[in-house]
């Protein structure tokens, strides 16, 4: 989830009319769900914003009161209607190129010293993770950026990109890899005309040879246990972190550390810090890390 935000200026989507009420204590309810499974920190002060993206939802579902939706939620078995808040309440903003000082120290520096250290020890299993990938903007950047950097060289790597989001709906905007072409303008054009190609209705769409070596896959970064059998060299988690409040970022952090190898390193958001987690790690330059080798 990049960048996942509760705005007005999404009210409108729930449609027209006057607000749903909402008592303090089914407020509370929701907001502790979402807090245990999402890890989302809902203030006070968003109690007008989740009413008005979840009213038409309770409306076209036929619930009465918000208290009744909590009950569906805490017994459908499936989860699906878990699923169906979280695309409810997010609001998934990113772009191409976004903290364009990231993807340079990406491509110039991060990249060339894990790849380097691989070669020593004979190896050429290079992972990535990009957590909270969104609608796939920031991870289609940096399999272009790899693809770039190993050219030829790249088919003799196992270097491809693990991309996870907790929301099925920008997943699957991810994995169709269509977007608006004043969004693929915020590329380098060396990039534009490598990687992309137009589309009839003047989208463009990123190329197959980049779409299949990118995996994408729903997470929640909440989960207690992450499955991943071996570490990574790199880890982008941007713009996720801050919804969560102070022991869930911390602790999310720890699980990074545990998933990043000796060396390896960790790109957040310019907003966000690693509190008194920052210890696990080397600052390198503005929301850059590096773990210990």
């Amino acid at each position: 989830m990049n960048d996942l935000r509760l705005d007005t200026a999404r009210l409108a989507e729930a449609g027209a009319g006057a607000l749903m009420s909402i008592s303090d204590a089914e407020f509370e309810q929701l907001r502790r769900l979402i807090k245990a499974r999402f890890g989302i920190n809902l203030t006070d002060q968003k109690k007008s914003l989740v009413v008005g993206r979840l009213q038409k939802l309770l409306r076209s579902t036929g619930f009465a009161s918000f208290g009744a939706y909590y009950e569906h939620l805490v017994n459908d078995k499936s989860e699906s209607a878990l699923s169906e808040l979280i695309n409810r309440i997010s609001t998934n903003h990113t772009y191409f190129n976004r903290e364009k000082a990231h993807f340079d120290y990406f491509q110039q520096t991060a990249l060339p010293a894990m790849a380097e250290a691989l070669k020593r020890h004979n190896s050429r299993d290079l992972r990535i993770w990009c957590a909270g990938c969104s609608s796939g903007e920031e991870a289609y950047t940096l399999q272009m950026l790899m693809m770039d950097y190993f050219g030829g060289d790249y088919a003799r790597w196992d270097a491809g990109l693990l991309a996870t989001d907790i929301s099925e709906r920008v997943l699957a905007i991810a994995r169709e890899g269509i977007y608006p072409q004043e969004r693929v303008l915020q590329l380098p054009e060396a990039l534009q005309r490598k990687y992309f190609r137009r589309l009839p209705d003047g989208s463009s769409q990123v190329v197959e040879s980049v779409r299949k070596e990118v995996t994408f896959r729903r997470f929640n970064l909440m989960n207690e246990r992450f499955p991943f059998k071996k570490p990574f060299h790199i880890i982008f988690c941007r713009n996720v972190m801050i919804y969560f409040d102070q022991p869930t970022r911390e602790a999310l952090v720890g699980k990074f550390h545990q998933l990043t190898v000796p060396g390896g390193y960790l790109f957040i958001g310019h907003s966000e810090t690693l509190g008194r987690s920052h210890s696990l790690y080397r600052y390198l330059m503005p929301a850059v890390f590096q773990k210990g080798a």
